[in-house]
C-alpha cells in the first residue's frame, strides 16, 4: 500500500503471471450497493484492462529485445546461452498469451453479466477476491474443494 492508500497489485495482488505493477484503489462499497453494480463493474474492467495492456506491452518488449539481440555467436557456449535465454522468454511470453486470452474472456462476461459469481455453486465470488484474482471463476469454498479433490486424485 502506497502512501495514499493505494494498494499495487504487485504488492497485495500476484494475478497468475505475478507481473501487474498497475496500481489500483480497492474498492469501496457503499452502503446497500447492490453486488457487481455499475461502479463495480466499471472497476473490474479498468483493472482487466490496465492488466491486458500491460502484458501487451510486455510482448512488444519482447519481440523487441529478441530482433535487437538476436547475435550469431561464433563460440557455442554463448549462442546457447542466447537461445537458453530467449527460450525461457518465449515460454513467459506464451504463458502471458494464455493470461491474454483468459482476461479478454473475463471481459466478455462482465459484458454479459456474468462476472462475479461462481461458475460452481452461483454464489457471489467477492470483491476482495476478485480484486486479488480478478480472472476468478469460483469463490473461495468451491476453489478450496477443488484443490482438496485435485490434490487427492495426484493431478
Amino acid at each position: 500500500m502506497d502512501s495514499n492508500g493505494a494498494v499495487s497489485m504487485s504488492a497485495q495482488n500476484k494475478p497468475e503471471n505475478g507481473n501487474l505493477l498497475k496500481t489500483f484503489e480497492p474498492y469501496k462499497e457503499k452502503k446497500g450497493e447492490e453486488y457487481m453494480s455499475d461502479r463495480q463493474v466499471e472497476h473490474f474492467t479498468q483493472i482487466l484492462q490496465d492488466w491486458k495492456n500491460q502484458l501487451m506491452v510486455e510482448v512488444d518488449r519482447t519481440v523487441n529485445h529478441m530482433q535487437d539481440e538476436a547475435a550469431n555467436f561464433p563460440d557455442p557456449a554463448d549462442r546457447a546461452s542466447q537461445e537458453e535465454e530467449f527460450s525461457l522468454e518465449l515460454r513467459t511470453r506464451d504463458r502471458e498469451r494464455k493470461l491474454i486470452k483468459k482476461i479478454e474472456k473475463t471481459l466478455g462476461r462482465l459484458e454479459e453479466g456474468d462476472y462475479g459469481f461462481c461458475d460452481g455453486c452461483g454464489v457471489e465470488i467477492g470483491i476482495r477476491r476478485l480484486e486479488a484474482r480478478p480472472t476468478a471463476t469460483l469463490c473461495i469454498d468451491c476453489k478450496t474443494l477443488a484443490e482438496i479433490k485435485e490434490k487427492q486424485l495426484g493431478h
